[in-house]
């Protein structure tokens, strides 16, 4: 596909609630496509509104981060980082929400996504990242083509949006250490070709 190049950035409290409805669409479009990814089907839209604004005071606080995909002034993707707030875990992150609309798949932005977030989570000096998606999905492949490691599967997991009971694969993977010793340090936004 010609046109704009795909940008990629992380989005500041304000932004995400400015993205808000795009992010909406987003996640709607997710879910009728049959992804698990805690919702079901069929999502409202005002729910799904709703559920991003929820996000801007995690975002504000420093205990998530979000990225979102664009192809020129349309939004096609995001992934987000959830970090712990116990002095104990502060090391590690957990993967959410990574989503690609059915538009703009096929043409690499879910790896550019994780890239993004892994590259964003050692820069912050994550040195374990973990994930769940639901088994046998198109997610797994990725994840194991960029290096995280297959822990297992919990059965009877989490629900399809059509109601249906699946199982659930856990994954990790090891960062390499970054000075600071997990500090997170302020940053500027970061954008990705």
């Amino acid at each position: 596909m010609t046109g704009p190049a795909i940008t990629v950035s992380r989005l500041t409290a304000a932004e995400l609630l400015a993205a808000a409805v795009e992010l909406a669409e987003l996640l709607s479009d997710t879910v009728a496509g049959g992804a698990s990814i805690g919702f079901l089907a069929p999502l409202d839209r005002a729910d799904a509104v709703a559920w991003w604004q929820e996000r801007a005071s995690a975002v504000a606080a420093g205990r998530l981060d979000v990225w979102t995909a664009r192809r020129g002034d349309r939004l096609l993707g995001t992934v987000g980082l959830v970090r712990p707030d116990k002095p104990n875990s502060r090391h590690r992150a957990e993967l959410v929400k990574l989503m690609v609309h059915r538009d703009g798949r096929g043409q690499g932005l879910g790896r550019t996504l994780l890239t993004t977030a892994e590259t964003g989570a050692a820069a912050a000096g994550v040195t374990l990242l973990h994930l769940d998606t639901e088994t046998g999905s198109p997610a797994e492949s990725l994840y194991l083509s960029a290096g995280w490691t297959r822990l297992g599967a919990i059965p009877d997991y989490a629900a399809t949006p059509t109601g249906e009971l699946r199982p659930t694969t856990i994954f990790y993977k090891r960062m390499g250490a970054v000075a600071g010793g997990g500090a997170r340090p302020a940053g500027p936004r970061t954008t990705a070709p």
